[in-house]
């Protein structure tokens, strides 16, 4: 066919189709190109981002390089994770530091720190199921006052409940994301560092010392404990031959030594009740500091040492505090939640049987406290949400789920189970609990499911009412206790 006037040929066009789709191919790959950084989180309903997609963390090793508490601690961070799908980037938790550098896997990453995440892009995509390194050279600053380092007299603890471990070192902030530890941490010769686990290395090279400590079994990061001071270490045993080491300052260690001396005797009562302790040692760590709250590090509890030594509450309601933290290691720290919205799994726990040892210590009688809170159940769940359907806390207060309803008001949930099924099998389910799940996480509906099991029929509709509504239901075996919100 003849070609009209000004038509072009053929292989003309095909060369301007050409050229029009290689036009195209970049806007193709701009339109699918990667999304920008943004911080990214697990899911937990409390708090969203938290944690992190795509990976599950095995092994943390801490490096810090501590100089004093006016000066951020140069620090390494090694992780060692498994993918869960093909990761081209990824996030960790990670705030309050400068990221000198990141690699994975021995290479050289690229990282940008968005908010309080540090996105890495690895320079090859990470497969699949697979294992891996990620190594970051940062700094770690205790200069914050939002949890995390926790500056005392002469040094450092760490505080990291709920969500402060990211502000010390990179990590996946979540307690569902339980891994061993190793801590390295080099300081002045005539300072004493103690952390979680046990004491692997301790060396001195001219004015510095390098401590090392490993944890036998896994801990959440929010767990995490590194104290760094002038500070002595009160060894003895406990139970069948437990290892105890305690931390207080050396200027206060004959008054505090007393206190420190009680914890074989607090072993001993809770391993009657729960069985054998469930870690490689125990111990207290008193500090020299202010925070408004002691705290379960796993295997070495905090407490600030003006509790001891103000005496400004009896030696009972002191020890039954003692009694709640170690507690913990069992509710909390051994088994620990899943989300944040299952706290009350912890915290119901150890008010049970810091209030039991108060009553055999201090005659104040558990169920007195436990009808106290029932007067003001609904109050407190008006307040802060059900025990197991806690409110969103607000912005920059996210210890604010640490309310009542999670401790009198979820141990008010467990006074009414025993009631229901008994105290034998009640005292068997305890021990059930913190048997089977040892080094594991758990939800709420793991522990009705237990229950039920323990009680030989269905709880669920007996404990839903406790745990997730917003007014009181009966208390079985008490038809005269009311929620008035007023004492009786």
């Amino acid at each position: 066919m003849p070609h009209s006037p000004g038509a072009r040929p053929p292989q003309h066009r095909r060369r301007l189709r050409r050229a029009a789709l290689a036009a195209t191919v970049p806007l193709l790959l701009l339109t699918a190109a990667a999304p920008p950084p943004a911080p990214l989180g697990i899911g937990d309903r409390l708090f969203p981002y938290l944690g992190n997609p795509g990976y599950h963390v095995t092994d943390y090793a801490l490096a810090f390089d501590y100089r004093g508490n006016d000066r951020p601690l140069e620090a390494v961070t090694t992780i060692e994770a498994r993918s869960t799908e093909r990761l081209e980037r990824f996030n960790l938790d990670f705030a309050r530091g400068t990221v000198r550098s990141v690699e994975v896997n021995g290479a050289r990453a690229a990282f940008s720190p968005v908010e309080e995440d540090l996105v890495v892009t690895p320079a090859h995509p990470v497969p699949r199921r697979a294992p891996f390194t990620v190594t970051v050279h940062h700094t770690s600053d205790p200069r914050g006052r939002d949890g995390g380092w926790v500056t005392t007299k002469d040094g450092l603890v760490m505080a990291n409940q709920a969500d402060a471990a990211h502000r010390v070192f990179p990590s996946s902030d979540h307690p569902s994301e339980k891994a061993d530890f190793t801590f390295r941490i080099r300081a002045p010769k005539d300072l004493t560092v103690v952390a979680n686990g046990v004491a692997a290395g301790h060396t001195t090279r001219g004015s510095t010392s390098t401590w090392t400590y490993r944890t036998r079994h896994p801990m959440a990061t929010e767990l995490a404990q590194v104290s760094i001071g002038r500070s002595a270490i009160l060894e003895s045993t406990g139970p069948h031959g437990l290892p105890l080491r305690s931390v207080v300052p050396a200027g206060r260690r004959d008054g505090l030594a007393p206190w420190v001396a009680k914890t074989p005797e607090h072993l001993a009562w809770l391993e009657r009740r729960l069985g054998r302790y469930p870690f490689e040692n125990y111990g207290v760590l008193l500090a020299e500091a202010t925070t408004g709250f002691e705290l379960e590090t796993q295997t070495l509890s905090l407490f600030e040492t003006d509790l001891f030594t103000k005496r400004s509450f009896p030696a009972w309601y002191l020890e039954s505090v003692m009694v709640h933290e170690l507690a913990h290691q069992w509710f909390g720290d051994s088994v620990t939640p899943r989300t944040w919205g299952d706290l009350w799994l912890n915290e119901a726990h150890a008010t049970w049987y810091e209030s039991e040892y108060a009553e055999s210590k201090g005659g104040r009688k558990l169920a007195d406290r436990m009808r106290r809170a029932y007067e003001y159940s609904d109050l407190m769940r008006a307040d802060a949400g059900p025990p197991a359907a806690l409110k969103q806390p607000a912005p920059g207060k996210k210890v604010a789920i640490f309310r009542p309803v999670v401790y009198d008001g979820g141990a008010l949930v467990l006074y009414a189970l025993r009631e229901k099924i008994g105290a034998r099998a009640f005292e068997e389910l305890e021990r059930a609990w913190v048997d089977r799940y040892a080094d594991r996480t758990v939800t709420t509906a793991d522990f009705v499911a237990l229950a039920s099991k323990a009680a030989h029929r269905d709880l669920s509709g007996f404990l839903r009412p406790w745990l997730y509504d917003t007014t009181t239901p009966p208390m079985p075996n008490h038809p005269d206790w009311k929620a008035t919100g007023k004492p009786a």
